[in-house]
């Protein structure tokens, strides 16, 4: 018979909960807190495009139509409130909804859909049962325990070797961020924490067949979000949790989602609480320059990079006899799939093939790439016929490295390799975030908020009331891809 955990020695699931409960802002390194606010900014400009979208559209609709007003305000929807578990879910989707938010290097996730919208939930929620406001310094605080616990869990299952397996990575390690975030914006104790966490490991799970045109890859974040602050909030009222959720051995997290990994050994729970405190995943967060999956990101560039060598051999696209993108793993598991005609924006925003086809013919991969009336074009089909992705074990084991090799009808080969994109080294800058900011938002709302918006988050610890900010996001707003 399996012995209970409660007697066990103290493991790495109660350090962090202990470390979740006793860090202050004054323990986070300023650079870390100061990229926290550019990353919340990012994350907002994500949800505005997102929220109208017509995937978001018939995700808040079907919610809208469920279930009675709430008190916790939708995203681009002026006249909407739900409760707080749809608000997560809704919110997260529109963050999540044109593959423009914040990734992990090593342990693929996006943090910003899954934390933001459980956080505003939670602290609309404290509001409405406690009258208590939430600080922007306590806001930001609680982004990032979420934005160090998320990766932290993700490595102890060996990271992006999740998308290798086909599980939606950031899916299977975004309830633990979600949980944490809540748990510290909430100020839970170290036990309640360990119940939260424990709630939300059990709801973990993402396919990433969802990829291949599936709105529900959208909503998958969402998921964690949601069920996140429902394991916090479960938690804050004395709902009891998984104990040692991450190195129980029997039906534990990691040692589940730990099977068939192929690796030894099959899970690594020493990386949840490795130099916790020290080394800081948050510094390893990126932000989107290309509105298409982080693994394409590198074939954009390699063509860009071509483009910018041989710009009068390129300029036909009819010149180009083949194109050949070699890929490492994780990456070619991920984007290297065969995409077919006709393809869905999901599936084409996850397509390498695609997104260097639309490089070559419109020298951006941008949301207009992505119109229904951009989807289908022949010369852009062409090239995709004439693309070959493959695994190129020469590249060896960094993930994001790639090369391109385009051949031509006359026999000349042009070839790029690149260990990264530029979205991954030297990553954007804050102020390249902030310029993101605004010519995402421009045209979609006004300038009046998009300005108030901008000054309360990169001053958020002035705030007395973070609610401010969510009430700014809820105006009314057009979709990006009809303006």
């Amino acid at each position: 018979m399996t012995p209970k955990t409660d007697d066990k020695p103290e493991g790495v699931t109660r350090k962090l909960c202990q470390w979740i409960q006793d860090i202050n802002l004054e323990d986070v390194p300023d650079d870390v807190r100061l990229r926290a606010r550019y990353l919340i900014l990012d994350g907002l400009a994500c949800a505005i495009v997102g929220s109208r979208l017509p995937w978001t559209e018939t995700a808040a609709q079907t919610v809208f139509a469920m279930e009675p007003t709430g008190n916790c305000k939708v995203w681009g929807y002026n006249d909407k409130a739900v409760t707080p578990l749809s608000a997560a879910l809704l919110n997260s989707t529109a963050i999540q909804a044109f593959e423009l938010d914040d990734w992990h290097l090593s342990a693929p996730l996006h943090s910003n859909s899954i934390i933001l919208p459980a956080l505003f939930a939670a602290a609309r929620q404290q509001a409405k049962s406690t009258s208590t406001k939430v600080s922007g310094t306590n806001f930001l605080l609680s982004v990032i325990v979420g934005c160090e616990t998320g990766p932290r869990v993700g490595l102890g299952l060996y990271g992006a070797h999740m998308l290798t397996r086909g599980w939606h990575s950031g899916a299977v390690f975004g309830p633990s961020a979600s949980a944490a975030a809540v748990s510290k914006l909430l100020s839970l104790p170290t036990d309640a924490i360990e119940d939260a966490l424990g709630i939300a490991c059990t709801q973990a799970g993402g396919l990433m067949s969802a990829q291949f045109g599936s709105d529900v890859k959208r909503m998958q974040h969402g998921f964690a979000a949601r069920n996140g602050l429902f394991a916090a909030l479960l938690a804050q009222n004395g709902y009891r949790g998984i104990k040692n959720v991450y190195e129980e051995g029997y039906g534990g997290y990691l040692a589940m989602f730990g099977q068939g990994s192929g690796k030894e050994p099959p899970y690594l729970p020493e990386e949840i609480c490795k130099e916790l405190g020290k080394t800081w995943q948050s510094r390893l967060i990126r932000v989107k320059h290309h509105s298409s999956m982080a693994g394409t990101h590198c074939t954009i560039d390699c063509v860009q990079a071509l483009q910018d060598k041989y710009a009068d051999e390129l300029s036909d696209p009819d010149a180009i006899a083949s194109i050949r993108i070699g890929m490492t793993e994780a990456a070619f598991n991920h984007g290297g799939f065969d995409v077919k005609r006709p393809v869905a924006t999901t599936g084409a925003q996850m397509s390498a093939a695609y997104t260097a086809a639309v490089q070559l013919v419109d020298g951006q991969v941008l949301p207009n790439q992505f119109r229904d009336d951009q989807l289908d074009r022949d010369i852009v089909w062409d090239l995709i016929g004439k693309t070959e992705c493959f695994h190129d074990l020469d590249l060896g084991e960094d993930r994001y490295a790639q090369r391109v090799t385009i051949t031509l009808k006359d026999g000349i080969e042009l070839s790029e390799t690149l260990d990264n994109p530029r979205s991954v080294s030297p990553g954007l800058s804050n102020e390249e975030i902030l310029e993101k900011w605004r010519r995402l938002t421009q045209g979609i709302i006004d300038e009046k908020t998009r300005d108030q918006v901008q000054q309360l988050v990169l001053d958020i610890e002035a705030l007395e009331d973070v609610c401010i900010v969510d009430d700014l996001m809820s105006i009314s707003v057009s979709n990006p891809l009809l303006s």
